[in-house]
């Protein structure tokens, strides 16, 4: 209950002592790794802030430790625009690469002396943080560069990020990038937590990283334990005079309690570089995050600006990435397991081993092509490394270690879920594919039937051993590459798999469903389609019986499974709120992943406004060309897949998206805008950031949907279409004077 009387100065002293005080333990404890006190301690700290702000609201402030999680969810996040793009960075894998690179800085510096500095590459989410006059006032994922997501609200409750700055001298704006992440000691317990509940363990720090800072709710993220690291800057203003460098940088973002990296390293050349790369190797295993390389970058800021940027990258920095981590193991069986579209999949099932810093007993063989590539057999010892630091494959077979009864791997004669018969197509009509002859390099070429076959192999090598761009190897043409898929539409296999992917984090997002009790639910015939999981409710009972094992203790049973089932009807229900973003990247729709289902649910705004959508309409969206166009529209013309919709809206999940905001208003404000032929006053870039920071969508092809078109010198055919179709065209001082207004 709040206080009538206005607050004493010893009060109002002991609130700010308490602040800085809890400040300082949070930097001690989540930057410097260097508690000065016990938990219980700290919690007394903030429980006696919390009393006196709770009898004084007045002096509540946002910047005040108690208000790290916020209490309401999010409808949507609203979008941001970055003041500079967030760039990404060119990667490298082998020493000779990063020499490459340095003969590159060398000839852009005209042989002025410059040093590196080496920082390592830390496997999370990309945000921006922006402090104004030392408070945190925005929170930004990278997004495609240019435009991210407003998650201010997530970021507020990782408690290595200060909600005020620490010391003096920052500036008035101080805009800082880096990785969030999930400390390993942290993933590990949540995962330890999940399985005992009976939930689906997550999968990968990254990516569960990444559906944690998706969250609309506050609360859910400030229970994962997230952490932040800062690797470099953005806009600052005004620059502290004194700081010419990235490390002089890295001294002041430490003393405003910014947290850095500890181990990154000065560097006097290339060959410095190169040897510490090499250190690193071993090192980066014992960090508490996960790191797949480290990033090589010049010092002094002014020699950054006179290297520049391309439209993607800067050239004052570099990527190295290490090589995948291998390991031998014996392969045991092969099992083949059903897609979400069918397509048959070989796992192979190994003899245990640890691979980095797992226990790996399972690997992808990806399909009967790579089997006859690798000439692999039961009993074969292979080797195993992580795509991505994430999923296992098997890549290689160590044929020297080949017993003498290894036996040929079968393709199976029916599907394995459901019986039915098998069918051959082409992964890709069209196509032929090119298999590099060199061992250690595990990529292979994929040409149009039309194009020059190469001659030799142009990829980069999978662990480094590449010549220039690529490992030079003789190629050799194979069959063309096929699936083996299952026949049967109404297939049990292919119906859990896409139930799994409809309930996954980054598409409906249905916590206690996995993989097992989807499967046990399918095969009891429970659930037959998406919309059945929404009339669970109606079959609570059945749903108790299924998530405990025979023979488990009734009392135990009743007790739990009630709660347990409790926690997945409310998930379920939850669920249907989620945004139709959420939904199209759940309904397995060609070509949409999380990203395009973002753009078309913008784009859209309604469930129906995107199944009237033609070809046409589909390619105004961002990102859509016309192959995808075409998919997505046959989509929506079959039958099974509209009462697939119809019996998702009958149960009531939302098919609408709330709008984001825009980052601008202005005379372009919700107009969609169309440039053609050649500008004299903008460049193409230049001229379509106008039109987004004034509140337009800058598109590629001329419809019945565009506003207006710009018209340079030589417009070509949109000019002509954007008169057949009547729409308002703009010469360049049109736009200019529009702008103005």
């Amino acid at each position: 209950m709040s206080s009538s009387k206005p607050a004493t100065a010893s009060v109002i002293a002991r609130i700010e002592t308490l602040r800085d005080e809890i400040r300082r333990h949070d930097h001690l404890y989540f930057v410097q790794n260097a508690p000065e006190i016990s938990d219980q301690q700290y919690d007394a700290l903030v429980q006696a802030l919390r009393e006196l702000e709770a009898r004084h609201p007045e002096l509540v402030t946002p910047d005040s430790p108690t208000q790290r999680v916020g209490e309401r969810p999010l409808e949507g996040f609203a979008h941001v625009r970055h003041a500079l793009p967030m760039l990404s960075i060119d990667n490298t894998y082998s020493p000779q690469e990063l020499r490459d690179f340095d003969q590159r800085v060398r000839k852009g510096l005209a042989g002025e002396s410059y040093e590196y500095l080496v920082d390592a590459k830390i496997d999370g989410v990309a945000v921006a943080l922006r402090y104004e006059d030392g408070v945190l006032a925005q929170g930004a994922t990278r997004g495609d560069g240019e435009t991210g997501d407003d998650i201010t609200q997530n970021l507020r409750t990782v408690r290595s990020v200060p909600l005020r700055l620490s010391g003096t001298g920052w500036p008035h704006i101080l805009e800082v990038r880096g990785e969030v992440y999930w400390p390993r000691p942290d993933f590990d317990r949540c995962n330890r937590q999940r399985s005992a509940a009976g939930e689906e363990p997550f999968a990968n720090p990254r990516n569960a990283t990444a559906g944690t800072l998706k969250q609309l709710d506050a609360r859910i993220v400030a229970q994962r334990g997230l952490a932040f690291q800062c690797h470099g800057v953005g806009v600052i203003e005004p620059m502290p005079p004194a700081v010419k460098t990235h490390s002089q940088m890295n001294a002041r973002l430490h003393d405003w309690g910014i947290p850095t990296n500890p181990h990154a390293r000065q560097c006097g050349d290339i060959e410095d570089v190169i040897r510490f790369v090499a250190e690193w190797d071993t090192r980066r295993r014992t960090l508490e995050y996960d790191t797949d390389g480290v990033v090589v970058k010049i010092e002094r800021f002014d020699q950054r600006r006179r290297l520049g940027a391309t439209s993607k990258a800067p050239r004052w920095c570099m990527a190295y990435k290490y090589a995948a981590e291998q390991a031998q193991s014996r392969l045991l069986s092969v099992d083949f397991q059903v897609g979400k579209l069918g397509t048959i999949t070989p796992v192979a099932n190994l003899e245990p081993v640890q691979l980095a810093g797992t226990t790996v007993k399972n690997a992808s063989l990806h399909n009967l092509d790579q089997i006859k590539r690798l000439d692999v057999r039961i009993g074969d010892t292979v080797l195993v490394e992580k795509a991505g630091e994430i999923i296992p494959q098997v890549v290689g077979v160590v044929r020297e270690k080949r017993p003498a009864d290894a036996v040929a791997i079968k393709p199976p004669a029916a599907c394995p879920a459901c019986g039915a018969r098998l069918i051959r197509e082409p992964v890709k009509p069209g196509m032929k594919a090119f298999w590099c002859i060199n061992e250690r390099c595990e990529l292979y070429l994929q040409r149009r039937q039309r194009r020059t076959v190469p001659r030799t192999c142009r990829m980069k090598a999978a662990r480094g051993e590449s010549v220039g761009r690529g490992c030079d190897e003789p190629v050799e043409e194979v069959a063309s590459m096929v699936d083996l898929l299952c026949s049967n539409p109404a297939c049990p296999g292919q119906m859990a798999e896409r139930l799994r992917v409809f309930c996954g984090r980054q598409q409906m997002d249905i916590e206690g469903l996995g993989e097992q009790l989807i499967e046990r639910m399918v095969r009891s015939q429970l659930v037959r389609n998406f919309a059945d999981l929404y009339r669970l409710g109606q079959r609570r009972r059945d749903v108790e019986d299924l998530e405990f094992a025979p023979g488990t203790d009734e009392r135990k049973l009743t007790a739990l499974g009630q709660t347990r089932t409790d926690r997945l009807l409310d998930a379920i229900e939850e669920s249907k709120r989620r945004p139709l973003s959420s939904l199209l990247a759940a309904l397995n729709i060609p070509f949409i992943g999380v990203a395009t289902a973002e753009a078309l649910a913008q784009h859209f705004g309604t469930m129906e406004r995107l199944a009237a959508a033609d070809e046409n309409d589909l390619k105004e969206v961002e990102g859509i060309g016309p192959e995808m166009a075409k998919a997505i529209r046959g989509w929506f013309d079959d039958a099974s897949n509209q009462r697939t919709i119809a019996e998702l809206k009958a149960v009531g999940v939302n098919m609408a998206q709330p709008q984001a905001l825009r980052p601008a208003a202005g005379p372009l404000a919700g107009k969609t805008v169309v440039v053609t032929g050649t500008l004299s006053r903008y460049s193409r870039s230049e001229i379509e950031a106008l039109i987004k920071e004034h509140g337009g969508k800058p598109t590629s092809s001329v419809s019945k949907n565009t506003d207006f078109v710009v018209a340079g010198e030589s417009p070509g055919s949109k000019l002509d279409k954007a008169r057949t179709l009547g729409v308002r065209v703009l010469s360049e001082e049109d736009f200019r004077r529009l702008l103005t207004r």
